[in-house]
């Protein structure tokens, strides 16, 4: 799960820091990807009961909306 996180901002960083729009909308899409991935782990973690079910929920919460923002980050440099 740690590694998803931090995969999640290392490619939104590195994707901000090439010369092309078409670059970064890639990243954000591997950072979309370890998203997914971190919530597949997360709702996992919780059927399994290795976390609280308060802070499961908000960690699926919080990943929904951080999916959305990459989502309508994508579209926007796929729109330019």
């Amino acid at each position: 799960m740690r590694r998803a996180a931090v995969s999640i901002c290392s490619n939104i960083a590195e994707g901000c820091g090439r010369g092309s729009n078409r670059d970064f909308r890639r990243l954000l899409c591997v950072a979309f990807g370890s998203a997914c991935e971190l919530e597949c782990e997360a709702i996992l973690s919780g059927d399994l009961q290795f976390m609280p079910h308060v802070e499961h929920d908000q960690l699926l919460e919080e990943l929904e909306e951080i999916k959305r923002m990459l989502t309508g980050l994508i579209k926007r440099l796929t729109d330019t």
